[in-house]
C-alpha cells in the first residue's frame, strides 16, 4: 500500500456528507455523476441525486460507512523517524513559488542546504489560493463561469509544469493534475447544484494549490538526482477547532501519523504542503490565517528541527513598517515574546500562533529574503543577542493599528464596586467585539478600551442598554466613544525595568506636538501602548522611532528666500550634511525651497548639489500657502522647520500659525520680534507653552551669540542694567573707515560697492535696522516697548530723504561731506571717534539709537572692518561689562547663525549634544 491511505477516506466521508447535504436541501437534480475512475484509491463511480429517495449508490458498500469509522490502516512501522538537529525546515510562501523560475530557485536553495535532512513546506503559487476560493464562491452562487475559472487554474499549473519539468516527471504531474481537476469539476458541480458549500468542502477545493506546488517542487529537486518525496500534510497534521476561524494541532496524533508516513517514504528531502490539514475524522481543513507558516512551525516541532527558516521577499523583520518609516532598520534578533507582541500589533512578522510550536521546543525561526540570499535575516529565538540593558537595545521595534475607536466608561459609582469591569467586558464579549487595549486608573473612576471602529457602534449601543439604570441614576456619568484613533505600540524586552524608556517615548511624542489619548503598559515589560488620533499616527511612529536612535534624527527643512543668505545657507547645508549624519546622527533634509516667484518641492529631500539648477528647471509658481501645506502634510518626517531668510513683514506675520501647526521656525528676519508688541507677546507665549521651537539668534549680530548670551544671563538669575552696542556691520564699516582725509560719501560708496549696504544705503543710514535690534534685545530683557518708543537719530540728511532713487541719493551725498568732516574733526580734537550705537537702558526702561563719541581706548573704538560689538552691563558684570565682539554682517556669518539654530533645534529633538 502506498502513502495514499488517507485520500480515499477523505473522498468517502466528503461524498457521503455532500450527498446528505443535497438530500436535506431538497435538491432534486436529474443526475450528477462524480467520476473517480481515474483515482486508483477509489476506482469507481458515485451517483448523487438520481431521485429524491435515492441519494447515494456505489458498487462498494464500504463507501457508505461514516468517516469516523474509517481508520488509518495500521501498517507496521519499520523505519524510525529521526528527530533533532539533523533536520532543517524551510517554508516558502506564494511569492517564492510564483513562477517556474522561482520554483527552480527554491529547489536550488533547498539543495544548497548542507543539513542532513530537510523538510520543505510550500504555499500555493502566487494568487492561486484566491483563485480557488473564487471557484467555490462562483459555484455556490450558481455562476456558470466557475468552469472557465477552473480552466484558468488548470492552464496556469500546466504551463508552469511544462516550463519547469520534462520527460516522465512532466507526464506524471500532468496526469495527476488532470485527475485532480476532474475531481474538482465534479465537486464544484455538486456545490453548484446545492447552492452551498460547507467549510470542509471549501477547504478541500482550496487545498489543491498547495498539493500542486509541492509536487512540482519535489520533481524539480529530483531532477538534480537528490532523493525527494512529497507529503500531503492532510495525511499527517491533525487539528481540532478551538474557536472562530482557529484550530489547535493535535501533536500526539500528528506525531504518530508522521511516523507512519515516514516509515513508508523515508526520504532525506521531504516537500510538504502548507496551510492544509485534516480533522480527527479525516475531513479536510486548513490552518486558517498564515497557515503555511503555522504548518512549518508545527512540523518543525514534530521533528525537533535545528531551525525553521521562513523565506519571504524582505530582508528580515524591520524596526518599523518601512512604508511609513523610511529609516527603519532590519533587526538581527528578536525574542519570541517580542515577535509575538509585534505581530499582535500589526507588524508583518509572523502570526502569533506560528511562534507557539517552536517556542515550546526552543527552535529558532529565521526570516530571510529569497531574492537577497546574502542578507542574514532576522532570528527569532529565546534570548536576544544584545542583552546589555541599553535603551536602544531594550526597545526593539514599533508597530501601529489603525481604524480604532476608544470607548470610555466613566462615573463615580464605579469606584470600589465589584464586578463593574466584568459587566462591561461581558457586554463587549456578547457583542463579539475584539478588545485591542484596556486602560484603567487605580481610582476605578473610569475604564477605557479600544475596539475596531467598525464594531464600536454595536458596543456603544449594548453598553447603553446594559447600564441604562446606572446612567439614569448618575452612578455612571457617560459612555463616550472617540472615533478616528490608532494605536502605537513600542515593543522590547525588559522595557519596564529599564529607567527612562517611557520618558523618552512621551518626550518624543510631545516634541512632535502629538497628544496621547490613552496609555497601557503591562508588567510583562514587553510593550508600551498609546492611543492617538489616527491623523497623528505616522508622525508619532517616526518621532518615536527617531528618538530611540533606530534611525537618524531627521529634520525636514523648508527654505523661504533662496537669495544671498538663503542661498549661502543651502550651500553650507550641502557641504556639511554628510558630516552631520555620520558624526552627530543628524539628517537635515531640505524638502522645499521657495522664492518670490518660483518654488521647488520634494517629499524626501532635494539634491543640494544641484538645487539652483533644479529650482530653475523643475520649479512651479510660488505659493506660500501651498508651500506650508507641503511641509505640514509631509508624513515622511515627524519634525519640520521653516527657515525664513527674507526681510519680509508678510512672511513674518505667519510665524504664529506655523508654530500652531507644529512646524518649528528659524529666522534672521527681525520683523516679527520688532513688530507690534501684542503680536510678539502672543508668539512668545505660544512658543513657551508648546514643544514647537522658535529660534532667531541671527536677528541680532548675525552669527554672534547675542540672544543666547542674554538668555543665559537672565536664566541664571542675573539682572540686566544696560545693553549698548554697535549692531550694524554696515555702519561699523563706515565709521571704522571714516578717518584721516577720507570723505563720508566716499566711504559710503565703498561700502555699497563691497556689498555691505542694502541696495539703497539709506536703509542702513536711517538707523531703523539698529532700532529693530535694540527693541528685540529690550523685549528679551523684559521691557514692553514698541518700536515707536525708540528715538532714532537718522544719518540720512533730511534734504536727501525724499530722493527718488539710490543713485540720486549717492550723487547728492557729497554735498554734505563738509558737515561730516566737521563732526569728525571735533571728535578727533577731543581724542575720540564717532560710533553709531544702540542702547537698551533696562533701569529706566527705555532705548535709543544715536551717533556717539567714544575715547580711543574704549572697546567700541577698537573695531575694524564690519565687526559688531555688544556690551552687557549687569548686576554681575557691573564694573567690567561682558563684551561680545565679532563679524556682524555678511551672508556667510548670518547663514552660519541660522545653521547653528538648526543644530540647536536638532539637539532638542534628540540628537546628541
Amino acid at each position: 500500500m502506498t502513502g495514499r491511505v488517507a485520500l480515499p477516506v477523505v473522498h468517502r466521508a466528503m461524498v457521503a456528507s455532500l450527498a446528505t447535504n443535497i438530500r436535506q436541501g431538497g435538491t432534486s437534480a436529474q443526475c450528477w455523476k462524480y467520476d473517480l475512475s481515474q483515482d486508483r484509491s477509489l476506482g469507481g463511480s458515485v451517483r448523487i441525486g438520481q431521485s429524491q429517495g435515492s441519494f447515494l449508490t456505489h458498487r462498494s458498500t464500504n463507501l457508505l460507512r461514516p468517516a469516523a469509522a474509517i481508520s488509518v490502516e495500521q501498517d507496521d512501522v519499520n523505519t524510525y523517524l529521526p528527530k533533532g538537529d539533523m533536520w532543517s525546515v524551510h517554508k516558502f510562501g506564494g511569492t517564492c513559488m510564483g513562477t517556474p523560475q522561482r520554483i527552480q530557485s527554491v529547489a536550488d536553495i533547498v539543495l544548497s542546504d548542507s543539513s542532513e535532512r530537510k523538510l520543505v513546506i510550500v504555499s500555493a503559487m502566487s494568487k492561486v489560493t484566491d483563485m480557488m476560493y473564487n471557484l467555490v464562491h462562483k459555484a455556490q452562487s450558481r455562476d456558470d463561469s466557475y468552469m472557465i475559472a477552473l480552466e484558468e487554474v488548470f492552464e496556469k499549473h500546466m504551463a508552469a509544469a511544462k516550463d519547469l519539468l520534462d520527460g516522465e516527471d512532466l507526464a506524471s504531474f500532468l496526469s495527476q493534475l488532470h485527475s485532480d481537476v476532474s475531481s474538482l469539476r465534479a465537486m464544484l458541480s455538486a456545490i453548484y447544484i446545492a447552492g452551498h458549500a460547507t467549510e470542509s468542502f471549501s477547504d478541500f477545493v482550496v487545498g489543491h494549490g498547495e498539493l500542486w506546488s509541492a509536487q512540482m517542487l519535489s520533481y524539480a529537486i529530483k531532477k538534480s538526482g537528490a532523493p525527494c518525496s512529497w507529503m500531503d500534510t492532510r495525511e499527517v497534521l491533525v487539528v481540532k477547532p478551538s474557536g472562530p476561524n482557529q484550530v489547535d494541532p493535535d501533536y500526539l496524533e500528528s506525531e504518530k501519523r508522521l511516523q507512519k508516513w515516514f516509515s513508508r517514504q523515508p526520504a532525506e528531502i521531504i516537500v510538504a504542503t502548507g496551510f492544509i490539514a485534516s480533522t480527527a475524522e479525516n475531513i479536510p481543513t486548513t490552518l486558517k490565517r498564515d497557515g503555511s507558516d503555522f504548518s512549518a512551525a508545527i512540523i518543525g516541532s514534530l521533528v525537533r528541527a535545528r531551525q525553521v527558516t521562513i523565506w519571504t521577499d524582505v530582508d528580515g523583520v524591520f524596526s518599523a513598517d518601512p512604508r511609513k518609516v523610511s529609516e527603519a532598520v532590519i533587526l538581527s534578533t528578536l525574542s519570541y515574546q517580542e515577535a509575538w507582541e509585534m505581530s499582535y500589533f500589526g507588524a508583518n512578522v509572523l502570526h502569533p500562533r506560528t511562534i507557539i510550536p517552536v517556542m515550546k521546543d526552543n527552535i529558532p525561526i529565521v526570516i530571510r529574503n529569497m531574492f537577497n540570499i546574502s542578507a542574514p535575516g532576522t532570528m527569532i529565538c529565546r534570548q536576544p543577542a544584545n542583552d546589555n540593558g541599553d535603551l536602544d537595545a531594550c526597545v526593539k521595534s514599533f508597530a501601529t493599528i489603525d481604524n480604532l475607536a476608544l470607548v470610555n466608561v466613566e462615573g463615580t459609582g464605579m469606584a470600589g464596586v465589584p464586578g463593574t469591569s466584568s459587566a462591561i467586558f461581558s457586554v463587549v464579549k456578547d457583542v463579539g467585539a475584539n478588545v485591542i487595549m484596556i486602560s484603567q486608573a487605580s481610582s476605578e473612576h473610569s475604564i477605557c478600551f479600544a475596539v475596531p471602529e467598525k464594531e464600536v457602534a454595536a458596543v456603544s449601543a449594548a453598553l447603553h442598554v446594559r447600564f441604562r439604570e446606572a446612567l439614569a441614576a448618575g452612578r455612571l456619568s457617560k459612555v463616550e466613544v472617540i472615533n478616528g484613533c490608532s494605536i502605537l505600540a513600542v515593543v522590547g524586552l525588559r522595557m519596564a525595568s529599564t529607567p527612562g524608556v517611557s520618558a523618552m517615548l512621551f518626550d518624543a511624542l510631545a516634541k512632535a506636538n502629538i497628544n496621547v489619548r490613552a496609555i497601557a503598559q503591562g508588567c510583562s515589560e514587553y510593550n508600551i501602548t498609546v492611543v492617538l488620533k489616527q491623523e497623528d499616527c505616522v508622525r508619532a511612529l517616526r518621532a518615536a522611532h527617531s528618538r530611540f536612535f533606530l534611525s537618524k534624527t531627521t529634520l525636514a527643512v523648508g527654505i523661504i528666500g533662496p537669495g544671498l543668505i538663503g542661498g549661502t545657507l543651502l550651500n553650507q547645508l550641502k557641504d556639511q550634511a554628510a558630516v552631520l549624519k555620520e558624526n552627530m546622527n543628524i539628517d537635515l533634509r531640505v524638502i522645499g525651497i521657495t522664492g518670490s516667484s518660483t518654488m521647488l518641492l520634494s517629499d524626501t529631500g532635494i539634491d543640494l548639489t544641484q538645487w539652483k539648477e533644479l529650482l530653475r528647471k523643475e520649479a512651479e509658481p510660488a505659493d506660500l500657502a501651498n508651500f506650508v501645506r507641503h511641509m505640514s502634510d509631509n508624513h515622511v518626517f515627524p519634525n519640520k522647520v521653516l527657515v525664513d531668510c527674507t526681510a519680509d513683514t508678510s512672511v513674518a506675520s505667519h510665524y504664529y500659525d506655523w508654530l500652531k501647526k507644529g512646524i518649528h521656525v528659524i529666522t534672521p528676519n527681525k520683523k516679527a520680534n520688532s513688530g507690534p508688541l501684542d503680536r510678539y507677546l502672543k508668539l512668545r507665549t505660544l512658543q513657551r507653552a508648546s514643544y514647537t521651537h522658535y529660534f532667531y539668534e541671527a536677528t541680532v549680530g548675525a552669527g554672534l551669540p547675542i540672544i543666547s548670551t542674554l538668555r543665559g544671563l537672565l536664566e541664571t538669575g542675573d539682572k540686566i542694567l544696560r545693553i549698548e552696542g554697535i549692531f550694524s556691520g554696515t555702519l561699523s564699516y563706515i565709521f571704522n573707515n571714516f578717518e584721516g582725509t577720507r570723505t563720508f560719501s566716499n566711504v559710503v560708496a565703498e561700502a555699497k560697492e563691497a556689498g555691505y549696504t542694502e541696495p539703497d544705503p539709506r536703509d542702513d543710514l536711517s538707523g531703523t535696522d539698529v532700532a529693530r535690534k535694540v527693541i528685540i534685545l529690550a523685549r528679551e530683557s523684559g521691557l514692553t516697548l514698541e518700536l515707536s518708543d525708540i528715538p532714532v537719530k537718522s544719518l540720512v540728511p533730511e534734504a536727501l530723504a525724499s530722493c527718488s532713487s539710490a543713485d540720486e541719493f549717492m550723487q547728492k551725498l557729497p554735498s554734505f561731506d563738509e558737515d561730516w568732516a566737521k563732526q569728525r574733526s571735533e571728535a578727533e580734537a577731543a581724542g575720540e571717534v564717532l560710533r553709531y550705537v544702540g542702547v537698551v537702558d533696562a533701569v529706566n526702561q527705555k532705548g535709543q539709537v544715536e551717533l556717539r563719541r567714544y575715547k580711543r581706548d574704549h572697546p567700541f573704538a577698537q573695531l575694524s572692518g564690519s565687526d559688531n560689538i555688544i556690551a552687557f552691563t549687569t548686576s554681575r558684570y557691573k564694573e567690567q561689562p561682558l563684551i561680545v565682539r565679532g563679524p556682524g554682517a555678511g551672508a556667510e556669518v548670518t547663514a552660519g547663525g541660522v545653521f547653528c539654530d538648526m543644530l540647536r533645534l536638532a539637539s532638542s529633538l534628540g540628537a546628541p549634544s
